[in-house]
């Protein structure tokens, strides 16, 4: 295993620095972005204290609204989705924002029908970052719908995603999961993408959800898996019943669970799908969400899914491209009453700082979401309760989620998006034509191995009752605050802009790829570590880059590991970006696009 050290020469720099020079290592180099402080913004809660996050969505014209197709059939695709991502496009540096769409779902159906109007055109819509200006506040987020110029079309009934540079050619490409065929987009680079479908072998016409690029080989092409859910036919679609005996949204048990698939990256711009040989399809699930890590500590990217009232599966990666399931062995297929659940979005992290990453997996209301703590070498224990996450997730039913460390003081905290599945009788007695709302949770995470419910101060946007379905997570304007996209059936997203990391210090490093592992050590002696993902949460993409919350410190030390491969860094600036230039030598520029 090779490491390699390097030691930097500053500590301090001014906010803004427009083509910083990088530094040159042995085996690595990195580039400098130093990023804009925002100042602070007025947005409180209540009680008059500055609020976690603040809605901009307006404000910088990320304006989309979701359309579900309900007719008062009781579909059950219906109130599923959507989710959607949160990644660079474009290349430009920034984070672009991707939303899913839905359309009616069955034909000869007019949209005269609705129960609710389409206030925004149907399809897929992807909305470019541009950060022109500093404002006084900041950095000014403005986004810039640039769907037509895009490409898209056709795009089905809108589920999740999964982003990835399946080609190598320093692209992000898009896989659509829908109910109904998924679609592979290709980027082309030039701001428009191709539909590769049939050309690269990846397509299912099955119900899919949550996907992931994945490299499952290492050997440095991106792999692809693909969760999925239910047999369901709109056409045959079941009659289900409250216990008020009115109508209702059934659930997965009326149903018969998917295989999911697993597609290996030839390397010659197709796929070979695996999902048998591999031992995938071995188990049916009804998948929901999806997220890779290294859960046992070998070394190679192993697959954890959420599974819907069925026992969930930690596919362990035997380097041969082969799986077991080890999800019974380890403790993570069911609770710790030894029931399944219905889960749903889940997120991975340290959150205890013992140095591996524990799982958090969200439920249905009345049965509490779910933590569990990583006891080394591939075990887990349930800790619902001792983290005190288990009561306050009781009423509520819980799709996406993120382990985000939302103050910097460097412990992993945790959002959620809630929305129910179930008529809610209370809202239904006041004539609500889509009675599924639910408020959001924040939840901080107090470092001694329980968390606290801050929703109260979270701000405005969280108080709002919603049908949250996706979530992810981004630093939108640079700031080195995570900010927050949350995914609404049936209704508006948001984007929550955090302003509760301001005045705390962090360490950025972009250029990282999904599996990539950080740690810093403090200049306390505290350790940090975190995975560099873009899966987890529920049928959404969030930023790969990795963002390290030092609270009132510096670092000493900045590793990062790829493929085993390790390099060392000394005494990394603190508030800015590092950007890695690959594990090869050369002196690059950064460049940011902020004028200042």
């Amino acid at each position: 295993m090779g490491e390699h050290r390097h030691r930097f020469g500053l500590r301090r720099q001014p906010t803004v620095v427009v083509g910083a020079r990088a530094t040159k290592a042995a085996g690595i180099a990195l580039a400098l972005i130093l990023a804009a402080t925002a100042a602070s913004l007025s947005a409180e809660t209540e009680t008059g204290e500055r609020a976690a996050f603040r809605d901009r969505s307006l404000e910088a014209g990320l304006r989309f609204r979701h359309f579900n197709g309900m007719v008062g059939a009781f579909y059950f695709p219906e109130m599923t989705g959507p989710g959607g991502g949160l990644f660079d496009f474009d290349g430009d540096g920034d984070l672009d924002v991707f939303f899913r769409q839905g359309r009616l779902l069955v034909s000869g159906e007019t949209l005269d029908q609705a129960l609710f109007p389409i206030e925004d055109p149907l399809g897929d819509r992807l909305f470019r970052n541009d950060l022109s200006r500093v404002a006084p506040d900041g950095i000014a987020m403005s986004f810039v719908d640039v769907s037509a110029a895009a490409g898209f079309h056709d795009t089905g009934y809108g589920m999740g995603l999964a982003a990835g540079d399946y080609d190598g050619d320093g692209d992000l490409d898009l896989y659509l999961t829908n109910y109904g065929a998924n679609q592979f987009w290709r980027n082309r680079g030039d701001g428009s993408f191709e539909n590769i479908t049939a050309a690269t072998g990846t397509g299912d016409s099955r119900w899919s959800t949550s996907a992931t690029f994945i490299d499952i080989d290492q050997d440095g092409d991106l792999d692809l898996f693909a969760a999925n859910y239910v047999r369901f036919d709109v056409e045959k679609n079941p009659r289900c019943f409250a216990s008020t005996s009115a109508p209702d949204y059934c659930g997965p048990s009326a149903f018969t669970s998917e295989t999911d698939r697993l597609w290996r990256n030839r390397g010659d711009g197709t796929f070979e799908d695996i999902s048998v040989k591999s031992g995938i399809a071995r188990a049916r699930g009804a998948g929901l969400g999806v997220i890779s890590g290294d859960f046992n500590g070998d070394g190679r990217l192993d697959l954890y899914v959420a599974n819907d009232g069925e026992a969930n599966h930690l596919w362990l990666n035997r380097g041969d491209g082969t799986f077991s399931d080890d999800a019974l062995f380890s403790g993570t297929a069911l609770n710790r009453h030894g029931s399944p659940e219905a889960s749903m979005g889940l997120a991975a992290a340290d959150f205890d700082g013992d140095g591996d990453e524990d799982l958090f997996l969200t439920h249905l209301a009345e049965e509490s979401n779910t933590f569990y703590r990583n006891l080394g070498d591939g075990l887990f224990e349930d800790r619902s309760r001792e983290t005190l996450l288990a009561a306050p997730s009781m009423p509520y039913t819980s799709f996406g989620v993120a382990a985000i460390d939302f103050d910097n003081d460097g412990w992993p905290d945790l959002a959620i998006a809630n929305g129910a599945v179930r008529i809610r009788l209370d809202l239904a007695v006041k004539g609500d034509r889509y009675p599924l709302e639910q408020p959001n949770q924040l939840f901080r995470n107090r470092g001694d191995g329980s968390f606290e419910e801050v929703t109260s101060s979270a701000g405005a946007a969280f108080a709002l009752s919603e049908v949250s379905r996706g979530l992810a997570t981004g630093d939108l304007d640079h700031d080195g605050a995570v900010d927050l996209i949350i995914f609404n059936n049936n209704g508006p997203a948001r984007l929550l802009a955090n302003q509760a990391a301001s005045g705390k210090r962090w360490l950025g490093v972009a250029g990282t790829q999904a599996g990539d592992r950080v740690r810093v050590l403090t200049e306390s002696a505290r350790t940090l570590r975190r995975t560099a993902r873009t899966d987890g949460s529920y049928c959404s993409v969030s930023d790969v880059r990795v963002v390290v919350g030092l609270g009132d410190e510096t670092a000493r030390e900045l590793e990062i590991e790829r493929h085993g491969q390790r390099v060392l860094f000394l005494d990394p600036p603190a508030d800015v970006y590092l950007v890695l230039a690959g594990f090869r030598a050369r002196v690059s520029k950064a460049s940011l696009p902020i004028q200042p």
